[in-house]
């Protein structure tokens, strides 16, 4: 008995060791050995994620995927982007083929607790909407009872229409469609009356995609929340924690007030908190197995929160989103950093 016990000890020990070190910067190690980060992105949603026409992929999810090659390989340029479908986005990230997963995907319980997968933040706070033609004349939600709904399967917005219908006696015809494009080419040839999607969505699909922009409104009602964040897998706790900050170090930024143009100015600075943050000493970056200067890179090679949004989707851009919610907590949005200490 006493064999069997002192058996059993040894195996556990020999699992709990193999599982620390499973977990202890494979990813990284992987990362700096292939020379890239392997991002899955989004296939065309303008804004957020766009191959241009010289080739070069750009847009929100895009820059934050770039800013963790800044963070970990020292040049923002060094990430691939896999353009994935809303079906093969989950499994491709449990099965190891990319590094993390930058693409509209909203936090849930559902998803969070699938096994191999863990949310590391939320970089974009959004909510489903509807989009109508104008010549519709609805003017809000309850408008649009008994009538076409399209929206693409394999999202929680197929079943957030679908229970919204029920919960308030709408009888939406939905139509689910496995492709974007076909799903917008339905859009457009007036099959649909109205089209379901993230608000961030809609703005990007009717600034790039319709005939006619302004022949289409977004109905003030959100009916869901939708925090959209990275993901990654859950066997990595140092990539997990480096996916993480990465994405809070460009909010600390905004919140004081350091930008890509002016981020060297406060190198010479007396403030011990600007000057730990931007790797004038060592600690933080030793705590997740990078270089003192990993913040600073991220920020002089791509900027901060507030500049990604603007260069991306912000008022003066064709998606024209308001900052909102993804505004800073100090004036009165969501974005907060902890504490970098």
């Amino acid at each position: 008995m006493r064999l069997i016990l002192i058996t059993w000890l040894f195996c556990a020990l020999i699992a709990t060791l193999g599982g620390t070190q499973a977990s202890a910067g494979a990813v990284l190690d992987s990362v700096r050995e292939r020379g890239y980060v392997k991002c899955g992105a989004g296939e065309r949603h303008l804004g957020f994620v766009l191959r241009n026409s010289a080739g070069e992929w750009e847009g929100f999810d895009v820059d934050f995927c770039r800013a963790i090659a800044a963070a970990v390989l020292g040049d923002a340029m060094r990430a691939r982007f896999f353009p994935v479908s809303n079906e093969q986005r989950l499994p491709m990230v449990q099965q190891g083929k990319v590094d993390v997963l930058y693409r509209t995907t909203t936090w849930t319980l559902g998803r969070d607790s699938l096994p191999g997968l863990d949310f590391a933040g939320v970089n974009f706070y959004d909510g489903q909407g509807f989009m109508v033609p104008r010549s519709l004349g609805a003017e809000k939600v309850a408008d649009l009872k008994g009538r076409v709904v399209c929206v693409a399967d394999h999202t929680t917005g197929s079943k957030n229409v679908v229970e919204y219908s029920k919960t308030h006696d709408l009888d939406f015809v939905v139509r689910l469609f496995a492709s974007q494009d076909v799903l917008k080419n339905n859009v457009f040839l007036g099959k649909c009356d109205a089209y379901a999607e993230d608000i961030s969505g809609l703005a990007s699909i009717r600034a790039y995609n319709a005939p006619v922009p302004g022949d289409y409104v977004i109905l003030p009602k959100a009916i869901s929340k939708e925090p959209l964040g990275p993901v990654v897998r859950n066997d990595d706790d140092q990539w997990f924690d480096i996916v993480k900050w990465t994405l809070f170090a460009t909010v600390e930024a905004e919140e004081r007030g350091i930008t890509s143009q002016n981020i060297d100015s406060f190198l010479a600075g007396e403030d011990v908190a600007n000057r730990r943050f931007l790797g004038e000493t060592a600690e933080l970056g030793e705590a997740l197995g990078l270089d003192p200067k990993w913040a600073y890179r991220i920020i002089k090679q791509v900027g901060n929160y507030g500049e990604i949004f603007e260069r991306n989707i912000g008022p003066n851009t064709k998606v024209g989103l308001q900052r909102g919610l993804n505004d800073l907590w100090t004036r009165g949005g969501l974005m907060y950093a902890p504490p970098f200490r």
